[in-house]
């Protein structure tokens, strides 16, 4: 599939390219980037290369990840979101925001428009969130976004060679007034 770009009242969200490797680098120099996320620490040019020019792309191309960047209409990038398919009907939602421009609610408003995109054009019935127990900035978006708290999963993250409780949350097409591609019955 070819790669999308999706607006929203503050915000266009795009892949990324070679033209975007060095912001990325740049923000994914953030400690608290490279400490909550999985994305390699230290975070390298090579690793930024490799993510504008390979992995965003072939994700694209394949339909296994969809990755947008979070830009203002005067280009600066302010996060990063994608959606990973993990099985028929269900993706995964991941992001971060960039430490100039957190807690002005960007990462939020874009959750919801992905959400919307991957609902409507992707066939997605359910989308879940992960995130390592403690980060409380990645959790207050998902639930800013619309997402149901679930719980917590022993050793069901692994980042930076060991194994971390994460609490995992979902956002339905109903949760969001659309409809599913796929019927569903929720327990009595």
């Amino acid at each position: 599939m070819e790669p999308v770009t999706l607006a929203t009242e503050r915000l266009v969200l795009r892949t990324v390219g070679r033209q975007d490797t060095e912001a990325v680098y740049a923000a994914c120099q953030d400690p608290d980037i490279q400490r909550w996320t999985t994305i390699p620490s230290p975070y390298l040019p090579e690793h930024a290369k490799g993510f504008t020019e390979q992995m965003v792309p072939d994700g694209f191309a394949n339909g296994s990840m969809f990755t947008f960047g979070l830009f203002l209409p005067a280009g600066d990038l302010v996060g990063m979101l994608g959606v990973t398919v993990v099985s028929p009907g269900v993706g995964e939602i991941g992001y971060w925001g960039t430490k100039e421009y957190r807690g002005r609610g960007y990462t939020t408003e874009a959750a919801v428009a992905v959400a919307r995109w991957a609902f409507t054009e992707r066939a997605i019935d359910r989308l879940e969130w992960r995130a390592e127990v403690g980060n409380t900035a990645s959790r207050a978006v998902a639930l800013r976004a619309g997402f149901t708290m679930e719980g917590t999963l022993r050793a069901a993250l692994s980042n930076k060679g060991a194994r971390h409780d994460c609490w995992i949350g979902s956002l339905l097409p109903s949760d969001l007034a659309l409809p599913s591609a796929t019927p569903y019955v929720p327990a009595p």
